[in-house]
């Protein structure tokens, strides 16, 4: 059976999807969807712990559905501005797994991933999917993927 990695910027989907569709993505459907025919090795979904009731909720159904949660805090700078990145955690489980993995997927539009997607690509000779809001999705990460699957309404709640 094929194995398949998982690797969540839930950020990034979170705004993307509010930003084009004003709604917010289905987990349940993409885990379905990615997972069908296949053996989940690690599933990770990365966010901000902001600390508050309704995230907590959120995360519990994360994790209900089969995801590790991994949680940096949020950081509010004296200048207004917030930090709150899992750019480089998310490069990093990508190359520890992608030698463990038939795939690895990505969800995330932020082109920061194409030097991560080549590379799994080239070094561990894994395929990489990505999903993103194709709008909001660089060009350069759907360039460096093995397969892109654009993030549409099919994959969006009601």
């Amino acid at each position: 059976m094929e194995t398949v990695t998982i690797l969540v910027d839930v950020q990034n989907v979170y705004y993307t999807t509010k930003s084009v569709y004003n709604r917010h993505f289905d987990y349940n459907k993409f885990w379905a969807q990615v997972t069908k025919n296949r053996k989940v090795v690690k599933a990770f979904a990365y966010a901000i712990d902001r600390g508050d009731e309704k995230q907590k909720q959120f995360q519990n159904i994360l994790q209900a559905i089969g995801f590790e949660i991994k949680l940096k805090p949020f950081i509010q700078r004296s200048d207004g501005s917030a930090k709150g990145d899992w750019d480089v955690g998310i490069a990093l489980d990508g190359i520890e797994y992608a030698g463990k993995s038939d795939t690895v997927v990505i969800v995330s539009g932020d082109g920061d991933f194409d030097l991560l997607a080549q590379k799994m690509r080239t070094r561990f000779k894994c395929m990489v999917e990505v999903y993103g809001v194709e709008q909001l999705t660089a060009a350069s990460l759907i360039k460096s993927a093995s397969l892109f699957y654009p993030i549409k309404p099919d994959l969006l709640l009601n």
